[in-house]
Formats: C-alpha cells, structure tokens, sequence
C-alpha cells in the first residue's frame, strides 16, 4: 500500500523543483526526503523523478502518480474534516499566511480574539506576499488571508476555496502640507513622481494596468515593496504613494490620504482553505476571527 507521508513528499518535490528545497520546507534533510522517496520508487517499481539540470523533474510515471496523489490528499484532508465536524471541538493548532499589510489591522486583532474564545488552540502565523495560496495547496498552512486585485485575472488553483472579507481600495499618500485630501482621479497621478512595489507583484501589477487603463505610464520614482517606505517617501514629500487602506494608521502624522475617485484600484482580502465537502471547526473558527477583525477594522 502506498504511503500517504511518500505521496506528499513526491508532491512537494515537484511543487519545489529539488529534493533540497523540498527538504527545507518539510522541516527535514534531504537525505530523509530522499530515503522516503527511493521507498516510494520500490513501492511502484518505476523511477518517478529524473535528472533536470540542477533540479529535478518528474518522470512520465511521476506524473501520473502526481495526479493521484492530488486526490488522495484530497481524500486524506476530507477525512479529517469529517471526523473533526463529528468531534465538534476546535483542534490544538492550526497555521496562518497572512499578508504583511495586514497584519496591524485583522491579523493581530483576530488572534487576540482566538485566543480568549479557544485558550487551547496554538495559531502559527507566517507573514509573506509570497505563494501563499501554493503553500496551502501543499499542505504548509491551514489558512491564507490573501488578496485579489479586482481588475487582474483570477488565478486561484483548483482545490482551493476563497471567503471575501474585505474590499480594500488603494489609497493616494501625499505629504499632509501638499494636499487638501479631496479625492482625486487616477489620471491626475500622470504628473507625480510614485512610490510603489516592484510591477512583478500583484500590487505593483495593479497599479501599473490601472493606469495603463487611464491612459498614461506612472513615473515610479521610488520602487519599493515596503509600505513603512513607501509612507516615509510620501511623508517626506518625495513621493506620492499608493497604498492599501487597511495598511495605513490613521494616526500617522505627516501625511494625507484621498481615495481615486474614477478608477478606484481595490483589492479583494480574502481568508482561503483547501476545499473540503465539511467544514473543519479549527479553520472555521480561524476564519470566523478573521472576518469578524476585518469588519471591525474597517474605517
């Protein structure tokens, strides 16, 4: 009988590219994971991985493994669901990719919740903008609280199930002593000099289409991933930033914000988790806290 434990790392093996870079997110050397798979090679009798360059790929017979094993980890993960909705108790632990930018306003507000209303249960939080929703996917986290800019295409993978929290829109970041705070149009930030994330993240994607859409290239003076820069750069005068509702204090001093009026930029946040047909209590309980935080947060 095949393992399950094999069949996860096979998938992670794939999904990562090397037997190291599995290794290092499974916690484990890659002797390990390489002892486990040469098990699961002699458990099928043919070879699943080959040689590729300075990484690995899947063999044809890899492959078709590889498509299997997506549905009996599907059919592990429902199995758990199942037993954890007739046991009817939150669970002891339970892991969280949240985004950094909201961390301040939802993240820490709903783990603070959780903790009073289930003292047991023990919330690993991983804080990136990066694979999150791979990463659940793979097993890694539970629970992903991600986003989704309204205008780009949606690429959510197959398995896995979204709840909308929040519509978040960009807002524009100026110097307190350079604006009156009115809302502006999009095309106006045609003549500012910008401060924003790199155009190879979602954000960054965002704002460069939204304003292709406007008719005009944004001068990205300042390019940065890092809202706290971005928010000093407008603070100084330097720049005009966009930059997530959510994220920004309203008791920052020394800027000021006005929505886009005509084009808003906005952003889905959503609580993510693999697809099951019964709900899990313990990712139940996680997403309840999150939505509770967002709606509460929301200015």
């Amino acid at each position: 009988m095949l393992d399950v434990r094999r069949l996860h790392m096979l998938k992670t093996v794939a999904a990562r590219g090397s037997i190291a870079a599995a290794a290092q997110s499974l916690a484990l050397s890659a002797g390990a994971v390489s002892q486990q798979l040469s098990a699961l090679r002699r458990d099928v009798g043919v070879d699943l991985l080959r040689p590729d360059g300075r990484t690995v790929a899947l063999t044809e017979a890899g492959r078709v493994l590889l498509e299997h094993t997506d549905r009996i980890l599907a059919a592990v993960q429902e199995a758990e669901s199942a037993v954890a909705a007739v046991k009817g108790t939150v669970g002891a632990t339970a892991t969280l990719a949240a985004l950094p930018s909201t961390v301040a306003r939802i993240v820490a507000p709903a783990l603070t919740a959780l903790g009073s209303a289930h003292p047991q249960l023990t919330v690993t939080c991983l804080v990136t903008d990066q694979a999150q929703l791979r990463e659940l996917a793979l097993g890694t986290v539970d629970v992903v609280l991600g986003q989704r800019y309204h205008h780009l295409p949606d690429a959510t993978p197959s398995g896995i199930e979204l709840s909308p929290l929040l519509d978040d829109p960009l807002l524009v970041v100026t110097a307190a002593d350079r604006s009156d705070g009115r809302s502006v149009t999009l095309r106006e930030l045609a003549t500012h000099s910008l401060a924003v994330p790199p155009p190879t993240t979602e954000c960054g994607q965002a704002i460069l289409q939204a304003c292709h859409q406007a008719g005009f290239t944004p001068t990205a003076r300042y390019i940065t991933a890092d809202i706290v820069a971005q928010l000093t750069l407008a603070r100084a005068g330097l720049a005009t930033a966009l930059v997530p509702r959510t994220a920004i204090d309203p008791a920052t001093p020394g800027i000021r914000t006005a929505p886009i009026e005509d084009r808003p930029i906005l952003r889905l946040l959503f609580a993510a988790t693999r697809h099951t047909e019964t709900a899990n209590p313990t990712t139940t309980a996680v997403i309840a806290a999150l939505r509770t935080a967002a709606r509460q947060g929301r200015p």
